[in-house]
């Protein structure tokens, strides 16, 4: 039974919707080598005036910054030292300017920046444009929208003038929430209260990509109109999102009971195998990576992280809510059935990682909530021990098939033991096995016997076959008995049984 179902008369509701979200735009063509070396020539420039071209840019586009500071008679803040965020200049601003919409701050900052170096190639004898990285000024615009709420853009000052752009998901639907008329009540990023749950969530699953794009490439002509001096349009990628799974409870101190069994359990339970499972992975052997839990406290309260490369799963209380948040910095790590388009102009419709552009937001969304409820389930099964305890029964009592017993499982036998950790490998749940994958991690045992092992499993109701084919997946009844029972001996009987050492 899910938390959200056993503690339901302690919850005001569930909502997900989009946490943070950072936008990159690259002017295409001139973004990359090839567009910007074509662009010099084409235009009759030598590529090693670049320096002389960019300068004149820069005073341009500085010239731009100045102007729109002037004009909403904003005073540049100081660069923030590594003690003071920029977060907290904001806000320190919004708390005497109030959060009506406009302009809060403009913050510059020196930072690493991509940029282009002239070549030429003493092989080929051809000139052109390699990549490089440098330092330059940066502004960040920090301004309240009317319906993104708080964003910042941040503004380079260097070609190839690659933007940088923040909102909050949170901020979004809050107003599309007052657009339809519905109750709410949002406090520090978090909805406490919400008059329609059901109709909100409809709301925040139809996300509107179209009128994104649309502001974003507002933000791009307000602040930084360099579009037109290239003959170039924006291309909008995601950098990085998260996503929330927001779970509301009517009192803090019913979150606090429930939550310090949840993070104690989760630090001790949740494994490799476990984490690529929520990401909607699989762990192999060629994997080159890290993942890992981490543990941190925060000012607000406890946090752990489920991480494996870019993406990961977080954990943590916020005021009256227990949040689940699905994150990632690089969104080709999620896989979705897609089209293809190939080398060849052939096209093909397959499992691939999914695209960088903003229009995969919609199919982000799917995943990230996909991993957020798995680890939803996950948490659930381990939250109350009893669970198990009851479903151990079923797992240890015989089963007799056209009068042929089979024994139930003991786990505290070896052999019993070993096949049940077997089957519940993160590896398996998304694929399923079969007879030669269970060979690999049961050694010495036959083909034969392993059929009889597969039979006895099902019979219990452990496993389940998948129509027409030899593989197996373990049930929901089989994921929680053996993680209880698991839970059980190495978290309760075992460390019990060593205390006595004089019994």
């Amino acid at each position: 039974m899910l938390l959200t179902e056993r503690y339901k008369d302690d919850i005001v509701g569930t909502f997900c919707c989009f946490d943070r979200l950072i936008f990159q735009g690259c002017l295409n063509p001139v973004g990359n080598t090839d567009g910007m070396t074509a662009f010099f020539h084409q235009k009759n420039m030598r590529i090693f005036d670049y320096p002389l071209y960019a300068e004149q840019w820069t005073k341009q586009i500085r010239d731009h910054i100045k102007k729109v500071a002037h004009d909403n008679a904003i005073v540049f803040e100081k660069q923030p030292n590594k003690k003071k965020r920029k977060e907290s200049i904001v806000s320190t601003i919004i708390k005497k300017r109030g959060d009506h919409p406009g302009i809060v701050c403009i913050i510059p900052a020196m930072e690493l920046c991509p940029t282009f170096k002239p070549w030429h190639d003493k092989n080929t004898h051809k000139t052109y444009f390699r990549h490089d990285q440098s330092k330059c000024m940066h502004y960040y615009f920090y301004f309240i929208h009317e319906t993104l709420g708080l964003c910042y853009v941040r503004v380079p000052t260097w070609p190839p003038f690659r933007l940088q752009v923040y909102c909050n998901g949170h901020s979004w639907f809050a107003s599309i929430l007052e657009e339809n008329t519905i109750t709410y009540s949002l406090h520090d990023n978090l909805f406490t209260a919400i008059g329609d749950c059901d109709k909100a969530q409809s709301l925040a699953d139809s996300l509107s990509v179209a009128k994104l794009h649309e502001f974003l490439e507002s933000f791009a002509q307000t602040y930084c109109p360099v579009q037109s001096w290239f003959n170039a349009q924006y291309h909008w990628t995601i950098m990085q999102a998260e996503y929330a799974m927001d779970i509301i409870f009517k009192d803090r101190q019913k979150l606090s009971i429930v939550y310090d069994s949840l993070i104690r359990a989760a630090v001790h339970t949740v494994k490799p195998d476990h984490i690529a499972t929520f990401l909607g992975r699989k762990l192999n052997g060629n994997y080159q990576g890290e993942a890992g839990n981490y543990f941190n406290t925060r000012i607000q309260g406890t946090c752990i992280r489920h991480s494996m490369g870019p993406s990961a799963i977080k954990m943590y209380d916020k005021l009256y809510a227990l949040r689940i948040e699905c994150t990632t910095n690089d969104v080709s790590f999620f896989k979705h059935f897609r089209t293809v388009n190939h080398a060849n102009g052939t096209l093909s419709s397959k499992v691939a990682p999914m695209k960088k552009n903003i229009y995969s937001l919609p199919a982000l969304m799917e995943k990230m909530k996909s991993a957020n409820t798995r680890y939803l389930h996950f948490i659930s099964d381990i939250l109350d021990p009893t669970v198990g305890i009851n479903k151990l029964n079923k797992l240890s009592t015989p089963v007799i098939d056209n009068n042929h017993p089979y024994k139930g499982f003991n786990m505290f036998d070896e052999k019993d033991d070993l096949i049940l950790r077997s089957i519940a490998r993160g590896d398996f749940l998304i694929g399923g096995f079969d007879n030669k994958n269970l060979r690999r991690f049961l050694g010495g045992y036959s083909p034969n016997t392993i059929s009889r092992v597969l039979k006895r499993l099902r019979l219990h109701g452990l496993i389940r076959k998948i129509g027409k084919t030899y593989r197996y997946y373990i049930t929901e009844l089989g994921r929680q008995v053996i993680l209880m029972g698991l839970k059980l001996k190495e978290r309760v009987i075992i460390p019990g049984l060593a205390q006595c050492q004089h019994c």
